[in-house]
């Protein structure tokens, strides 16, 4: 088999893509490369869903973002997703989990608890190629790719990849530890050659949409810094690995 046949990516395989995001914004600061270079996507947020109640005070996140007691945070975000993903083409659709931040630990959500609503969208929405998040530190990020996981064994006729979280793929060897675990699972990620369309500030402009969340991804994310120098994407094939080569797994590195 050649190289191109390697690395190459059928085109009719991204005639209908799908992107999970974690959050609003984690779509946008991770494949809006992916998404400029094609129209019509849908974007599917797992934790787009308002809490059971908002806290008295808000979380510190929340108020790095400018929001007040009594705002209702989760409706006024989602107007800011309808505006960046229209800024490339792109089409919202939200679950209705809400972000851990306002949950106690007990209550957090686990992998069989999302996992079937995400399968219901994608069966509803027919991609032919779904891109997860690789799910790295925050424990939604986590989540959500726990949760993609199991609906992988579900729909096996669909391409599946992973992209990196941006900013959480920069510490160090978490991006490693997925890829390692991925490995270990027999899923072989392997990094694939995506078309994308490389407009730096139509991707800027879409996370400039995002405007509750630019100083707290600031303070805590650098997202100035990626934006002013803006890091490529990169997107992992999730596959079996080729006949035969199943005996690296156990080979010592």
């Amino acid at each position: 088999m050649s190289m191109s046949e390697w690395v190459q990516v059928p085109s009719d395989e991204l005639g209908r893509i799908v992107v999970v995001s974690p959050h609003f914004d984690d779509a946008v600061m991770g494949t809006g490369y992916l998404l400029a270079g094609h129209p019509a996507t849908t974007v599917i947020t797992v934790f787009g869903g308002r809490p059971p109640v908002y806290p008295e005070t808000p979380t510190e996140w929340d108020a790095l973002g400018g929001f007040k007691a009594g705002d209702d945070i989760v409706a006024l975000r989602r107007g800011e997703d309808v505006a960046a993903l229209a800024e490339l083409g792109a089409t919202p659709h939200w679950l209705e989990f809400s972000d851990h931040q306002y949950l106690d630990k007990a209550e957090w959500y686990q992998p069989v608890d999302v996992a079937p609503a995400l399968a219901a969208a994608l069966r509803h929405l027919e991609p032919t190629a779904v891109f997860v998040p690789f799910g790295l530190a925050n424990p939604d990020h986590d989540l959500t790719h726990r949760a993609a996981r199991l609906v992988m064994d579900e729909l096996q006729d669909v391409a599946w990849y992973c992209y990196e979280d941006a900013g959480y793929c920069h510490l160090p060897g978490l991006l490693a530890w997925r890829v390692g675990a991925l490995f270990r699972s027999g899923l072989w990620p392997t990094p694939a050659i995506v078309p994308v369309a490389l407009d730096t500030e139509r991707k800027n402009r879409a996370l400039s949409a995002y405007r509750s969340q630019l100083p707290p991804l600031m303070a805590d994310h650098m997202l100035d810094a990626r934006m002013a120098a803006p890091v490529q994407e990169q997107y992992w094939r999730l596959a079996r690995p080729p006949e035969g080569w199943e005996g690296l797994v156990d080979v010592p590195g």
